[in-house]
């Protein structure tokens, strides 16, 4: 963690609709001794109101600004794609890294994601250790190393 910062209060949004991709990121976050908060919403929109406050997250401190997102791509209703758009184009939100996990390593998600603004690509890998090292990595680099606004 940096030093110089107080990490443990940076959470992280999980956007996944797999609800054992989820488990593997929480799994993950305790293997890691990532302390940081996760937080999973199932579908663009409840990503969107997550960030916004509404609705069922009216409350700010129930759904804190997270300082790093883990998003899938295919999602039911409102998609990664267009999640990723409205984040990197809203100015409260446009600084929250964005890392893009996804099944997709399909050239144009890739080129469309970065040119959308998406800090990092990562395919999921489809082994289960493959996949819990390398949401180890993403939380260790991203709330480890790296500085995040």
């Amino acid at each position: 963690m940096n030093p110089d910062e107080d990490d443990e209060t940076t959470s992280v949004l999980l956007v996944e609709d797999d609800s054992e991709d989820i488990e593997i990121a929480r799994r993950a976050f305790q293997k890691g001794r990532i302390a940081n908060p996760l937080y999973a919403v199932r579908d663009g929109e409840e990503a969107m109101e997550f960030l916004h406050h509404r609705g069922r997250y009216a409350d700010a401190a129930e759904a804190p600004r997270p300082g790093l997102i883990l998003l899938d791509l295919n999602l039911p209703g409102l998609d990664g794609r267009d999640v990723l758009k409205l984040i990197k184009d809203d100015p409260d939100l446009h600084r929250i890294p964005v890392v893009v996990l996804t099944t997709s390593s399909e050239k144009a998600d890739v080129v469309g994601c970065y040119d959308k603004g998406a800090n990092t690509y990562i395919t999921k890998p489809v082994e289960f250790g493959k996949f819990l090292q390398a949401v180890i990595t993403i939380g260790q680099y991203w709330l480890g190393i790296a500085v995040i606004p």
